[in-house]
């Protein structure tokens, strides 16, 4: 299910965004929902060694 959100953006990325899509043919919201689902797999990729495995006490979250 999608979900609607406002988005705040710099206005030459608004731009530079609009003009991508349409020589992609495609339009902004589809363009900015796959480029979100490629550099979220990017990041899952990169974080993918990290382990959070059960709760941590006070001090281990305080362990520096």
């Amino acid at each position: 299910m999608l979900k609607n959100k406002p988005l705040s953006a710099d206005e030459r990325l608004v731009f530079k965004a609009e003009e991508e899509a349409q020589s992609e043919q495609i339009t902004q919201n589809d363009g900015l929902r796959q480029w979100i689902d490629k550099e979220y797999s990017i990041l899952m990729d990169q974080l993918s060694y990290v382990k959070a495995n059960g709760r941590y006490s006070r001090d281990e979250l305080n362990e520096r």
